[in-house]
């Protein structure tokens, strides 16, 4: 018998990774029929440009397997300190993800999904700064995510719908913006470092929706991104392990473009 709680855990992962929570922190701007996007065009053998059609992007070394996400303890008691003091190895490492996240300028690659309740799902991601996301599920999953530099879309293709959000209200744009100095622009309650990965965990608080987090994790080794956890108000989390990162393809610009045929600018 299928699990239909399957799909809504798919959608509620979703909320948590591009707005940490639908129903608090991102408020989607309108909620709309559109149609199914038609796939962007892909250019013949010589073209520098991909698109979602390429379901495994290329790489600058071997293909590598699915990894096993690393799995935050839900018990883990992370400091609420705005004023949070970091020593100088502290800072050091902070300032080479920062570094690191700064010289990025496109990123594709594949990834996994782990839910708030275990569910796994797999998928590729196109990223190009600033601003610009595109995470594609596998199939039978019918979400894409697609942002655009300012206005981010949560799409169904199976229902015709999307939901649109504001990218500054969502976890993504730290990992979006041309330049960032994370111990400046972000407050960060916690830098730790371990022979496997050097973890940053960022704080946000607001009023009347209470505190969520995002913690970026970077591999110590080749200092490449390899996974980053959502934390809502709620406390669940969403986390997503990344592989087979190239950061030398160009992107075809077409797959950031969001289709609001049906959209409506709400009146100012």
């Amino acid at each position: 018998m299928t699990q239909q709680p399957s799909h809504r855990g798919l959608r509620a992962g979703l909320a948590l990774l591009v707005a940490t929570s639908i129903a608090g922190l991102a408020t989607p701007a309108l909620s709309q029929n559109v149609p199914v996007p038609k796939p962007a065009p892909k250019l013949r053998e010589g073209g520098a440009q991909m698109s979602a059609q390429d379901k495994t992007p290329a790489t600058t070394g071997a293909t590598q397997a699915a990894p096993n996400p690393v799995i935050p303890n839900p018990n883990r008691n992370v400091p609420a300190n705005v004023f949070a003091t970091f020593d100088a190895n502290q800072k050091a490492q902070a300032a080479r993800v920062s570094s690191y996240l700064s010289s990025l300028q496109t990123l594709v690659g594949n990834f996994v999904q782990v839910g708030p309740d275990g569910s796994r799902t797999k998928g590729d991601f196109y990223i190009q700064k600033p601003g610009k996301v595109r995470f594609e599920y596998d199939d039978p999953s019918p979400i894409a995510i697609v942002a655009d530099g300012s206005a981010l879309a949560v799409r169904d293709r199976k229902l015709a719908t999307q939901d649109i959000y504001p990218l500054s209200q969502t976890p993504l744009r730290f990992l979006l913006s041309d330049r960032i100095d994370l111990l400046k622009d972000t407050n960060v309650v916690s830098v730790t470092a371990d022979d496997v990965y050097i973890s940053v965990t960022i704080e946000e608080k607001q009023a009347l929706i209470g505190t969520s987090r995002l913690m970026l994790m970077v591999g110590v080794k080749d200092g490449q991104l390899k996974q980053w956890t959502v934390t809502d108000p709620q406390g669940y989390d969403t986390t997503v392990a990344v592989y087979n990162l190239d950061s030398t393809r160009k992107v075809d610009p077409g797959l950031f473009k969001i289709d609001f045929t049906n959209y409506v600018t709400p009146a100012n």
